[in-house]
């Protein structure tokens, strides 16, 4: 009795004792998740060489930097950073060194300067004393260009305007930089002006400037004629269907709307057609690229087929000249469907009963093309289980649900993710592995041979049955 009595009493002890060791796991967990790095002394930028791309609707930032170690112990990593007014427009951030191989960028925070956005940039090789290695960091800015004024007629063209940094916003310091602008036309309304600088050929140069302190900045600011398409994607749902009878079948449901300048007055279509110069701002075409062994390609809208597109098969793609219904001025929208089959042999590995799927987590839009939210669909054989899916940069994965179409009877998995901010550089395949038992191949041809089996069974059996009322009368022979 004493040694139960003490057994009830002992529970709760453990019960707590369990929990703290959970909780105190959690806690360990989540504190090795939230990165935070700090600010190494030892590194300095011996030399920058800035080139920001403002040709199209993106902000490319490309920095070639010549890294320094100054201090005694071999360096590992460094890190790279967006000033606040930026870090909300970063769309992609990516390094890569001197052999022109990718670096791990990992996201990160630094005590005490929550107001900037800080990657982690790991190097292959550790940096020694007095070493000056190269390393290329690419920044994409979507959303950064501002259209000035706002509206426009039909025949004028756009201006936008761009503000920026003029300095290399860095941790580090840094011993000489310069910065090149690129634009998309010669014609430039105003610039910041900060000696040395000069202006030929749709290009600017700035510097070099000597000895930059670490968070510099100071207004860069361009304003200039850029006619470039500005499409955005609001929305894409991607679905890709998986069969096991050789086919993937993918469809995305588009939306698109022109971000530029509004359209100020009225449109005339007599105009924009007898002229190839009206509308200078506005998007007639644009160019798709589906893989190589795209067949059975559809384009439609909600009024159905839409024949003024054009499809040209290449070597390594297949290019859909895509004509909207009307031509896209700002502020005007268009949405369609897009669809197309690839052979299965292309994009799933199979061993045994285990199964890789290999595919884009998106497709190339158009080019320079910035998407607000990507939401891609994975169906998988009914019967699929053990699902583990392995993406190149963290997403938002949505649960799963199941898709029920023919002959399904416990219906098909359906795995979900979505990911806002996307350009082209998010342009990379997905991973996903799954066990499905060979043996259920069979589950739909039984399933036809077995309502065929049945509905013949149950025709003979009506043939040989006899619901009428009155006998028939054989004649008696005499």
């Amino acid at each position: 009795m004493r040694c139960q009595m003490t057994n009830i009493m002992m529970l709760p002890a453990m019960a707590k004792l369990r929990f703290y060791c959970i909780f105190l796991l959690y806690i360990l967990i989540k504190c090795e998740s939230a990165s935070v790095d700090t600010i190494s002394s030892d590194i300095r930028f011996k030399n920058v060489d800035r080139t920001i791309d403002i040709s199209t609707q993106l902000v490319r930032i490309t920095s070639k930097l010549t890294l320094e170690n100054t201090g005694s112990t071999p360096v590992k990593n460094f890190l790279i950073a967006v000033e606040s007014s930026a870090k909300n427009n970063v769309a992609f951030a990516g390094a890569k060194d001197s052999n022109n191989k990718d670096l791990r960028v990992v996201e990160t925070t630094v005590k005490g300067y929550e107001y900037a956005k800080f990657w982690r940039v790991d190097l292959k090789e550790a940096v020694n004393s007095g070493a000056t290695p190269q390393v290329t960091v690419t920044i994409v800015l979507s959303k950064a260009l501002l259209p000035y004024p706002t509206a426009i007629t039909q025949q004028e063209d756009q201006l936008v305007k761009y503000i920026g940094n003029l300095y290399t916003y860095s941790p580090y310091y840094i011993t000489s930089q310069k910065t090149s602008v690129i634009l998309s036309s010669k014609s430039v309304e105003s610039f910041t002006k900060v000696k040395p600088f000069s202006q030929q050929d749709g290009a600017i140069q700035y510097g070099p400037y000597p000895n930059v302190k670490p968070f510099s900045e100071k207004e860069l600011a361009i304003h200039y004629k850029n006619n470039s398409p500005f499409l955005t994607v609001t929305r894409v749902e991607r679905l890709i269907e998986v069969s096991h009878w050789g086919n993937i079948a993918v469809e995305e449901v588009i939306e698109i709307e022109h971000t530029g300048a509004k359209l100020k007055g009225p449109f005339s279509r007599y105009d924009y057609q007898q002229d190839h110069h009206s509308g200078p701002a506005s998007v007639r075409s644009y160019k798709t690229l589906l893989p190589a062994s795209a067949s059975d390609v559809y384009y439609r809208d909600t009024n159905g087929n839409i024949s003024t597109s054009n499809m040209k098969v290449k070597k390594d793609s297949v290019e859909l000249d895509l004509r909207p219904r009307y031509p896209l001025f700002g502020g005007w929208r268009t949405h369609y469907t897009l669809g197309y089959n690839v052979p299965s042999y292309e994009y799933l590995y199979q061993s045994g009963n285990d199964y890789l799927l290999k595919m884009r987590v998106i497709d190339h839009i158009f080019d320079d093309m910035q998407v607000d939210e990507v939401v891609t669909k994975i169906i998988l054989p009914e019967g699929s289980t053990g699902v583990k899916v392995n993406l190149p940069y963290p997403v938002t994965r949505l649960p799963d649900s199941l898709h029920y179409t023919y002959l399904d009877t416990k219906g098909r998995p359906v795995i979900s993710f979505t990911k806002k901010n996307i350009v082209e550089n998010h342009i990379e395949d997905f991973q996903l592995r799954y066990t499905f038992p060979r043996l259920l191949m069979l589950q739909e041809p039984l399933l036809v041979v077995g309502f065929l089996y049945a509905l013949f069974l149950c025709v003979i059996i009506y043939v040989r049955l006899d619901f009428s009322i009155h006998k028939a009368e054989h004649p008696h022979k005499d």
